[in-house]
């Protein structure tokens, strides 16, 4: 997690077709996180903006993808968040 850009920078690293929506916490630098949804149709990319903009606090529309959008691992930048404050709102 870094400042990036007026905002901050997080690598996640995506399951998707789990048993539930959830934050596994960090594993080589990434956060994990399990989605209930499948990665057809942009469908996991939406339910991920949706859980980690919930969870940080921020609408969904704060969060977006700069890399990895057709793959597991990804970057993403949540918009007026510095990366402290979006660490203490992930580990709530």
């Amino acid at each position: 997690m870094r400042d990036h850009d007026g905002g901050a920078a997080l690598r996640v690293h995506v399951k998707p077709r789990a048993s539930r929506d959830s934050l596994e916490g960090e594993r080589e630098g990434a956060l994990v996180v399990r989605l209930k949804a499948p990665p057809a149709d942009g469908q996991a990319n939406a339910a991920l903006v949706r859980l980690l903009g919930r969870a940080a606090g921020v609408p969904p529309s704060s969060v977006k993808i700069l890399r990895g959008a057709s793959a597991r691992e990804k970057l993403l930048r949540f918009e007026g968040l510095s990366a402290a404050a979006l660490r203490q709102r992930l580990e709530r």
